[in-house]
């Protein structure tokens, strides 16, 4: 009996969707980081939707839903002049197609889009996103501080604690620190400092993205258990459209987590193959590999949390809807932008081994 009631309760398991503040998520942008001239605008929010479309979302709230606007719209809905584009509308567009928006890839799409927004500083994570992190950044931290300063160093918990120990009342202590590593990686002791916050952020990336994988993990798990059933029921077995879309959208799931876990598994080669001959020049070779990957990984995660949160939003248990409703959802919500997923990978430059 017991084991019959465990079985029950893993049936019923929920799963949650992936929620994040907006400035944290990789598929939001608040458009008040962007230089627009309309002032409803400012307001409000560029998100991905179901199928992977970039609209404008007017106002959301959990009683009356989501209002998005297609950016198409944008000009009708304003009054814009139809002779010569709106500025913001041409901002928009720029804006609808990139595959991300979480801060990392934003810093390079803005760039590479010519988007200028008055202060860069403010893509970065919150500071509750950075903590949240500690654990992932704990794996960048350590080589660090063992290759500076071997086994006989103090406790480390966060990167901030690097930065700590150069700030040291001891002048002369902070002065030996820093001359220590300058004379470690190459460079002058004036460009530590510019060393520390690159090396930072490039791994609080890489921690970000990591983190973006592991909790997709359970909603994977979730979405493909319930396409094996649907695929195994005798009522959707034999729609051809069904079980065709069924293992299409499968297919492509696994085909884009296997590949940017592939990526992660080449950086942490990379990262390793540093450590062992580290140098500033080899650590900029391995930010500009990481970095020159960012826009890929967040669009493919991007693309992946948005599939996921649909899907277990709609269905967070494994009882909480009938097949038909499922395969209903299936081939209006999940295979529509399916392939568009395929070329954000398709679109990545080659992985290449750290000399």
């Amino acid at each position: 009996m017991e084991e019959e009631e465990e079985i029950i309760y893993k049936k019923k398991e929920k799963v949650e969707p992936i929620t994040d503040s907006d400035m944290d998520s990789i598929f939001i942008l608040p458009l008040h980081l962007v230089p627009l001239e309309t002032a409803p605008l400012r307001k409000a929010k560029l998100i991905k939707n179901h199928r992977l479309e970039s609209v404008v979302e007017i106002f959301s709230d959990k009683e009356t839903g989501s209002g998005q606007v297609d950016v198409s719209e944008l000009p009708k809905m304003f009054g814009w002049s139809t002779k010569e584009p709106h500025p913001d509308y041409t901002i928009l567009r720029k804006l609808s197609l990139m595959p991300s928006y979480d801060v990392f890839s934003l810093r390079v799409l803005f760039r590479e889009q010519g988007v200028k927004i008055s202060d860069i500083d403010s893509l970065k994570l919150s500071d509750e996103k950075t903590k949240e992190l500690n654990a992932y950044m704990t794996a960048f931290t350590r080589p660090l501080i063992m290759q500076i300063y071997g086994e006989d160093v103090e406790k480390i918990n966060e990167f901030s604690d690097i930065i700590k120990l150069f700030r040291d009342p001891d002048i002369k202590k902070a002065r030996e620190r820093l001359s220590r590593m300058a004379d470690k990686l190459g460079i002058e002791v004036t460009e530590v400092p510019l060393f520390l916050e690159n090396y930072g952020d490039i791994f609080l990336s890489l921690s970000y993205y990591r983190q973006c994988l592991d909790r997709l993990v359970p909603l994977l798990d979730s979405f493909l258990d319930a396409m094996d059933d649907l695929r195994s029921n005798w009522q959707m077995r034999h729609d051809v459209n069904v079980m065709n879309s069924s293992k299409l959208v499968e297919e492509k799931i696994n085909m884009l987590s296997s590949d940017v876990t592939g990526r992660f598994e080449s950086f942490d080669l990379n990262t390793k193959a540093m450590w062992e001959n580290i140098s500033a020049a080899r650590f900029q070779a391995v930010k500009e590999l990481i970095e020159s990957h960012h826009t890929i990984i967040g669009g493919v995660l991007c693309a992946l949390t948005v599939k996921m949160n649909a899907w277990i939003t709609n269905f967070p248990c494994k009882d909480s809807a009938g097949p038909v409703k499922r395969a209903e959802f299936l081939l209006s919500e999940m295979k529509p932008g399916i392939e568009n997923m395929e070329d954000i990978s398709d679109s990545a430059p080659m992985l290449s081994q750290i000399d």
